[in-house]
């Protein structure tokens, strides 16, 4: 089993995940090519740094030709029209009541960070709200796994965000310069995790930093609340470095990506990267590294029990909508967050024939779920239920096929086990070298059993 270690001594951001795997040996071609594909105006400058005597990868993104600077201290910034004159990272205004101007900003140790909540009845005109921002996912040319990992991470931050905020995830919306650094940061977050091949990542304890910052609910001491908000139940500190050094995309990614946040498993490390922040800390190398290998002791999921948790079931009899615009909705719920989506095909009322849709979505994603279903199809009532699910936990194992490399999708309880080779590795494959989607599939399968079997 692959495993990719994230120490975070020193934090993490969105750039400094990127410039760790970039040094770690993901393409910058890669990169240049997802972020031109997504047409938002940035662009890519990579540079090679040192942080304390630590040579490491910076990677930077340009919005429209301008470079996000790290700022010193906090500062309140002045909104016009519900904009505000600060072009840096991890951006996100939550649109409240109208006519109130309410900002904050916060330097990071990490990156540079701003957040702010937008008071304006014009606040929203210039910014992207999480559906536009997961529609431009939606249309990037990236695999179905990559785009789920982007959607997943987008929405977790998002969901931080409004909690903090009390809002609705449909008044969240972020800033259009910062909108466009996070899409970057995030789907490349992806793109590169993905292209790493790891089965697993595993995540340090987290240096937070420290000291405080200044924003609309008066001084906060570090971390800000959407990043403390999204480390919920992993474990953080405190060390030396007064200033901010997770930023929340940092921990939107660790929360999504990260199987587990804790000490370093037993692996036999093949590759070491190193991602740059944008400070230089005298004596302290403000970097994220990451260090690559083969998991050298047993990683057992037989012995765990399935994990309980509540979802949304919402539901919808469909007699008279155009099949094609089924399709659709189906693409739109994924995108939305929904974890399965199907259909039913069933016999209504007058003897028509209809089609029942069905979403199984987590909780937080029901009224936006439910808002889909009546924007987009022709129904006039959703049903929904909560509903608890068991899953069984699951890791992924790596099998060598004589194509290349597959990962394997195993779970079980009770000495039973259950195991699938990854779809959209086995369809890349099929693609690249011309054979039969079922003959890599059953491979794949082959070489799983051939080596459990010895």
């Amino acid at each position: 089993m692959r495993i990719a270690y994230l120490d975070c001594f020193s934090g993490i951001s969105g750039d400094m995940f990127l410039g760790a795997l970039l040094d770690a040996g993901v393409p910058l071609e890669l990169f240049e090519k997802t972020v031109a594909s997504l047409n938002i105006g940035a662009t890519l400058e990579r540079s090679r740094v040192d942080r304390a005597g630590i040579s490491a990868t910076k990677l930077d993104v340009l919005v429209d030709g301008e470079k996000d600077m790290p700022r010193d201290g906090s500062s309140q910034w002045p909104v016009v029209s519900g904009q505000s004159s600060v072009a840096s990272g991890d951006r996100v205004a939550a649109q409240e009541e109208p006519d109130l101007a309410d900002t904050h900003a916060h330097s990071s140790g990490a990156g540079s960070t701003a957040h702010w909540p937008l008071r304006s009845d014009h606040s929203h005109a210039h910014g992207r709200s999480l559906s536009d921002t997961l529609k431009t996912i939606a249309a990037a040319p990236i695999s179905e796994r990559a785009r789920q990992l982007a959607n997943e991470i987008f929405l977790a931050l998002a969901t931080a965000e409004a909690k903090v905020h009390n809002l609705g995830l449909e008044k969240v919306y972020f800033h259009e310069v910062g909108a466009a650094d996070a899409i970057v940061d995030i789907v490349c977050a992806a793109v590169g995790a993905e292209a790493l091949a790891v089965d697993e990542f595993v995540c340090s304890p987290l240096n937070v930093g420290g000291g405080t910052v200044t924003c609309a609910h008066g001084t906060m001491p570090v971390p800000a609340p959407a990043t403390l908000e999204l480390l919920k139940g992993a474990p953080i500190y405190s060390g030396d470095i007064q200033k901010e050094l997770v930023t929340p995309t940092g921990a939107a990614i660790v929360k999504v990506l990260a199987a587990r946040v804790g000490p370093r498993p037993v692996v036999n490390t093949e590759v070491v990267g190193y991602g740059a922040g944008a400070r230089d800390f005298n004596g302290h190398p403000n970097v994220l590294r990451i260090s690559i290998g083969e998991l050298a002791e047993p990683y057992v999921t037989a012995g765990r029990p399935p994990q309980e948790e509540q979802i949304a079931i919402l539901e919808a009899n469909l007699d008279d909508l155009n099949p094609q615009l089924i399709g659709y909705i189906v693409d739109q719920a994924f995108a939305e967050g929904a974890l399965d989506v199907f259909t039913t095909p069933v016999q209504m009322k007058k003897n028509r024939p209809g089609t029942v849709l069905t979403i199984l979505a987590p909780l937080q994603n029901e009224e936006r779920l439910r808002a889909l279903l009546f924007r987009e199809s022709s129904t006039l009532g959703v049903r929904v239920r909560h509903e608890t699910r068991y899953a069984l936990p699951r890791n992924y194992e790596s099998v060598a096929t004589q194509w290349g490399g597959v990962r394997m999708k195993v779970a079980g309880v009770n000495g039973v086990s259950q195991y699938a080779p990854e779809y959209e590795d086995c369809r890349r494959i099929a693609a690249e070298h011309h054979v039969p989607l079922k003959h890599v599939m059953q491979e794949a399968i082959r070489v799983y059993l051939d080596r459990q079997h010895g």
